[in-house]
């Protein structure tokens, strides 16, 4: 197993060593257009594979996709982050040129590659992915569901006053602070609906801080997360790379399922070895359904900006 990740930033790094530790993959390549810069991300996490306990093998290159061919999963994480202040939307100029490239090379190297789009506006990223490379629509991942719903799951914990593992809870729509569609009605402690602890004032709560989760790191950080992001990735790697057949909320062309159709945004699919198995379609409340119909509203405006 084969893993690419373009961009050996914060978000790359993070994905590339969180992928070694789980020690699921033979290889893991950096790449970064800064010279030097993912040759030495990799020799550093090499460095670790002694203590880490993994044998996976890190190398990295200075934008040489030669070095990509035969990836069986590639990851974008390239393009410029978010400054405290920006949205993710702001970001479309550079990261919609830098995406167009990335795909384009790595599937010239990889044909066969499935690919997980982690650069911002996510969905509109991905969007432009299918539209670059042709790909069947199982093989493009955008990721941005699986990290707001970590995030989602790390609020539900603290209002619960509950150990993480015991919470469960899925965000959907867009990856953006006003398009996340956490579905607070669906949400449990260990099976039990969380709104069986907590009142309707501090899931909304719950749900207000989810949205703004990405905007309150960039503020405290002076830059994007890297750790969650990071996190997310890896486990979608993972479930495909393991055919894992593992549920995630994850950005995917949407060709009807929804009632949606054109556009790529998050709802639950279901991953193993052949990328997007299965797009799961489950009965959303008159209000979840209005809020996801808002939310690809405002996707579908950020996708018309690549044509601006």
């Amino acid at each position: 197993m084969k893993v690419t990740v373009v961009g050996a930033g914060a978000v790359g790094a993070s994905c590339a060593e969180y992928i070694a530790i789980k020690d699921f993959a033979s290889e893991v390549v950096l790449l970064d257009i800064k010279e030097g810069y993912a040759e030495g991300k990799a020799m550093d996490l090499m460095q670790t594979a002694s203590l880490n306990g993994f044998d996976t093998k890190i190398t990295g290159s200075t934008s040489d996709y030669s070095k990509t061919a035969g990836s069986d999963i590639a990851v974008i994480t390239s393009g410029i982050p978010r400054k405290p202040g920006m949205t993710r939307e702001e970001l479309i100029g550079i990261n919609a040129g830098i995406v167009k490239s990335v795909s384009a090379s790595l599937v010239e190297h990889s044909p066969n590659v499935i690919l997980i789009v982690v650069s911002n506006p996510m969905d509109t990223m991905t969007y432009l992915t299918h539209k670059v490379t042709g790909l069947p629509k199982n093989r493009i991942i955008g990721m941005g569901g699986a990290l707001d719903s970590a995030r989602f799951k790390y609020r539900l914990a603290e209002a619960l006053g509950a150990p993480i593992s015991d919470v469960d809870g899925m965000v959907i729509g867009g990856h953006s602070d006003k398009g996340m569609v956490p579905l607070t009605r669906l949400a449990t402690r260990n099976s039990v609906p969380a709104s069986e602890f907590l009142s309707e004032e501090r899931l909304q709560q719950v749900l207000e801080d989810t949205k703004v989760g990405g905007a309150t790191l960039t503020k405290l950080l002076g830059t994007s997360a890297w750790y969650a992001p990071g996190a997310a990735v890896s486990g979608l790697v993972q479930a495909i790379a393991c055919d894992q057949k593992k549920i995630f909320p994850c950005s995917t062309l949407l060709e009807g399922e929804y009632g949606l159709s054109d556009l790529c945004i998050g709802v639950p699919v279901v991953l193993g070895r052949n990328g997007i198995e299965k797009i799961v379609e489950i009965n959303l409340s008159d209000a979840e359904k209005a809020h996801l119909e808002e939310s690809a509203a405002g996707v579908k405006k950020t996708n018309a900006l690549l044509d601006a």
